[in-house]
């Protein structure tokens, strides 16, 4: 019989991140029963696709689940929690996967039922595809989830965030915990920023002129394709991103923009010896990344395929 952490698990939103936890789920048998909460047309290519047991558009359709995850855009979670409240049974867990975590206390945490848990959560994974056909069950392997519990010490909130902990655990995700400001004044360096500066470095490039604007897309290097890669992101998931999380962006992008004013003036004095010193330091940051796996989420994908 199959060791099943939750009786029925809803998913609201089947992009990339909902569809890849659908399919987890079913891979390594977490739930008894996926059901989602999507717009009609998502719902049907939903049910296409085998994602779930069941889809629609109808709030009513989360009333026996055990856990219930946000997988929208932050802007979306108040509207969302008007409706999927009364179905909400005492007890379940409610949680979510937005990369801005104070943020989504802020907007949940009063408009939520009193008898549900919530737990917010984050998997550091992710690619620049979206919708349903873009997720895959080894998304999360060897990624990082972070969960921000609420201070709570109810014996039977801690042990549905145990639950949900060994959830993650069993899609081969590496679960840790930390508050919900430390986590946005990580992701800012880790995530928001580098989005932010691979948008603007794309869209520098689009306001050239004409004919260099098509040498730079036909002769794009690595470093520009890498870029683009990431700017091809999900405008209104980003969107919400730097509303909601902006204070740790702008404290970010004001270190950001003193140290490339140093790098810019090391070039026009030609200081090669801190640019040396800089790229040095650097290099063994991205080595660093590549042993703690943290690049493999593509590779995964196409392994994967």
């Amino acid at each position: 019989m199959t060791d099943f952490i939750f009786k029925q698990v809803g998913l609201i939103g089947c992009g990339l991140i909902g569809s890849s936890t659908a399919r987890a789920i079913r891979e390594y048998g977490l739930a008894e029963k996926i059901v989602v909460l999507e717009k009609d047309a998502v719902a049907k290519e939903v049910l296409h696709l085998g994602l779930a047991d069941a889809a629609g558009t109808d709030a009513v359709i989360l009333k026996e689940c055990d856990l219930v995850i946000f997988c929208t855009p932050l802007g979306a979670y108040e509207i969302l929690a008007s409706q999927i409240s009364p179905y909400l049974q005492p007890g379940t867990i409610v949680s979510d996967v937005g990369s801005v975590k104070q943020a989504a206390v802020d907007i949940l945490q009063d408009k939520l039922p009193a008898h549900a848990h919530f737990i917010p959560g984050h998997p550091i994974a992710g690619t620049e595809n979206s919708g349903p056909s873009a997720g895959f069950a080894e998304l999360f392997a060897e990624r990082w989830f972070i969960l921000t519990p609420l201070e709570n010490d109810d014996a039977d909130y801690q042990q549905s965030v145990k639950k949900l902990e060994q959830f993650w655990q069993r899609t081969k995700a590496k679960v840790t915990i930390m508050t919900p400001q430390h986590h946005d004044r990580v992701l800012a360096m880790t995530s928001h920023l580098p989005h932010l500066i691979a948008y603007t470095i794309v869209d520098t490039a689009v306001n050239l002129g004409s004919d260099l604007q098509d040498e730079v897309i036909q002769y794009s290097a690595g470093g520009f394709r890498d870029f683009t890669r990431i700017a091809a992101s999900d405008p209104t998931m980003w969107r919400d991103i730097f509303l909601t999380n902006k204070e740790a962006v702008l404290d970010g992008l004001q270190r950001f923009t003193e140290d490339l004013a140093e790098l810019q003036k090391a070039i026009r004095w030609g200081d090669g010896e801190k640019l040396f010193e800089v790229f040095t330091r650097t290099r063994a940051v991205r080595r660093s990344i590549v042993d703690q796996r943290q690049h493999m989420a593509e590779e995964s994908k196409k392994k994967a395929s």
